[in-house]
């Protein structure tokens, strides 16, 4: 069966996360006095606001958790004091501010472009509900999508099959004509697999993997190789 509806995570696969949240750290620190360097707290807070995201998956945090504890960590790591309460405030203040920074990944408008002639194009992501929507509507995307899925609004989170299911079923497609696009392998790629979804993975990294299970491509452009 032919394929005709695209599924895409937004994080990490068409919104470039890193780029935005870095220049929304700058931004929120500058508006709050905190005087460090900020290369210095995101080499540190990056991989704990990855393990966080991890258990956050997992249903080992809540929201709130994962919002405080992944800055409380990271201040912790380079031992700079700070109140809870201005934790709190930065917390708020960086939901509130990330989601207005545009930046996309090299490619993203032409390839929506291209697909869009084609086929039916959804998003589903982890990402908190409340901002998702404004991320594509703030980097002129999201009128090229049908159906945005949020975990949040199916109650549990990728890379569990009812995120998928409900995905499927709300835009009225089947695996079989159905492929996923993104760039994390636990959530993205093995959750779409494990549903009979044919999977393509985001490896803007370049990282060695060696399985043959999924396509990998570098960057956006790739996909036209493939659909």
């Amino acid at each position: 069966m032919k394929i005709e509806h695209i599924f895409f995570d937004l994080d990490h696969t068409l919104w470039d996360f890193e780029k935005n949240s870095d220049l929304t750290f700058q931004k929120i620190f500058l508006n709050n006095n905190i005087e460090i360097k900020i290369e210095g707290f995101l080499e540190v807070y990056k991989p704990i606001n990855r393990k966080y995201w991890k258990l956050y998956r997992e249903e080992k945090v809540t929201k709130k958790e994962l919002r405080y504890q992944r800055l409380k960590k990271a201040f912790d790591a380079i031992n700079y004091t700070i109140s809870d309460d201005l934790i709190d405030k930065l917390a708020i203040e960086y939901i509130d501010c990330l989601p207005h920074f545009k930046n996309l990944f090299d490619g993203t408008f032409e390839i929506l472009e291209y697909l869009k002639e084609k086929y039916k194009l959804h998003i589903i992501t982890n990402g908190f509900e409340e901002i998702q929507t404004i991320k594509m509507k703030s980097s002129n995307i999201l009128h090229y999508f049908d159906e945005i899925i949020t975990s949040e609004s199916v109650g549990v989170k990728k890379p569990n099959p009812k995120v998928f299911n409900y995905a499927l079923q709300s835009a009225n497609a089947t695996p079989q004509n159905s492929i996923m696009i993104g760039d994390s392998i636990e959530a993205d790629i093995e959750g779409a697999l494990n549903v009979g979804l044919t999977a393509i993975h985001c490896n803007f990294e370049n990282e060695d993997i060696k399985r043959n299970d999924f396509t990998s491509i570098t960057s956006l452009k790739e996909i036209k190789q493939y659909l």
